[in-house]
């Protein structure tokens, strides 16, 4: 979502001389995965997470673990991933749970979704992989299966896997529920990965209605030593909207 101003391979570089030491992005799959590994290599980043195939994004699927139906497109998928992760030396992979048909049983779909999940952990354990699971807004994507930190908790616990984590996005936990900082406190011990962005619109940070600088303090204090991943839209360009990073970096040091 950062970075935009460049072609994909080329956000590597621009991201390392921007003072990163990681990355994380959606789908990886359309460029060869040794030509990531180069550029991840050469920058020395670290790919910290990616999305599973989402299914057919322009028919409007946004994944496939809880559609009735597609199991075997579901598994197909976690196999691609786990090539890709192996590659690229990525701990996480995030399966996203997709868009409930509509009319679908809830019942069937629920099943289906543990059933995938159970699945897909098998495959990643052997390789010391976590999967996440999100829950996502109903305004950037109306009808999505997980909404709610209690959704993902009831589930991950249902999956009983250790390695089955919650990736909790403070954009999208505003939106559909608020209360972040007790959020946080609740499900830190269950948590993968943390994931920002400014609410309303999605831009930086530190323009919005939600008090970051707070909640960086928080992780510190809850003892959370992952990384937070920036899920934002630059209001312009990527470098320019930066200087809450550099503010914070100079806060810390």
């Amino acid at each position: 979502m950062m970075f935009n101003e460049v072609s994909f391979l080329e956000r590597f570089a621009a991201a390392a001389a921007a003072g990163f030491r990681a990355v994380e992005f959606a789908f990886p799959y359309e460029f060869p995965v040794e030509k990531i590994a180069e550029q991840l290599n050469k920058h020395r980043l670290e790919n910290v997470l990616f999305n599973l195939p989402p299914g057919d994004l322009a028919a409007g699927d946004r994944g496939t673990a809880c559609l009735p139906g597609r199991q075997a497109e579901f598994r197909a998928s976690v196999q691609t991933a786990l090539g890709y992760a192996l590659r690229l030396k990525t701990p996480r992979l995030h399966v996203l749970a997709g868009v409930v048909p509509q009319g679908a049983d809830p019942t069937i779909c629920k099943a289906t979704f543990v059933d995938n999940l159970q699945y897909a952990a098998a495959e990643v354990a052997p390789h010391g992989i976590m999967l996440m699971i999100e829950a996502i807004n109903t305004r950037d994507i109306p009808g999505y299966y997980l909404n709610f930190q209690a959704q993902t908790h009831a589930l991950m616990e249902e999956i009983g896997a250790p390695h089955v984590k919650m990736q909790m996005d403070c954009y999208h936990m505003q939106i559909m529920e608020g209360d972040i900082a007790m959020k946080l406190r609740k499900y830190m011990a269950h948590c993968g990965h943390v994931q920002i962005a400014g609410v309303p619109n999605r831009h930086e940070p530190d323009n919005g209605e939600v008090n970051y600088p707070y909640i960086f303090e928080l992780l510190d204090s809850l003892g959370y030593g992952g990384w937070v991943g920036c899920e934002y839209r630059p209001a312009g360009k990527t470098v320019d909207g930066l200087g809450w990073l550099q503010s914070w970096a100079a806060r810390v040091r």
